[in-house]
């Protein structure tokens, strides 16, 4: 079994609702700018940190483990802000988003496509510095 790690640097973002635009009797669907962005970033971080273990023709069951963190908000005293270091995060954005975003991201990446994974795992996390860790495990049975 095969397992790649990397991070993306930065404060952790969801996938944001697609937009629809009208011209005429035609709708199409686009994403956010804000998306777009943090989707280049996902890729860039993973080809940059994993680039020769990275599989994209995969195309058995993969797991995959994602670790976001964020910063306590900096208006709190000292003392609060250093006992939510390592605690569980309960606010936006929901972990549904952030998987939505990371998986979509690594299609053709890391695997052909995310209907692959068959493990998803999310956690959200308090920290001193805001990231994004991913792991993806190939060959797991199942």
């Amino acid at each position: 079994m095969k397992v790649i790690k990397f991070t993306i640097l930065g404060k952790p973002q969801g996938k944001a609702r697609p937009r629809f635009r009208k011209i005429g009797d035609y709708v199409s669907t686009y994403n956010t700018k804000k998306t777009v962005e943090y989707e280049k970033l996902v890729k860039s971080s993973a080809i940059k940190q994993c680039k020769d273990d990275l599989d994209k023709e995969y195309s058995d069951n993969v797991k995959v483990t994602i670790k976001a963190y964020f910063k306590p908000n900096k208006s709190i005293s000292k003392k609060k802000y250093n006992s939510l270091i390592g605690k569980k995060f309960l606010n936006k954005p929901d972990v549904d988003n952030i998987a939505k975003i990371i998986c979509d991201s690594l299609n053709g990446i890391a695997y052909k496509d995310d209907k692959q994974i068959s493990t998803l795992k999310v956690e959200k996390y308090y920290d001193d510095e805001e990231r994004i860790e991913v792991e993806i495990e190939y060959g797991i049975s199942g």
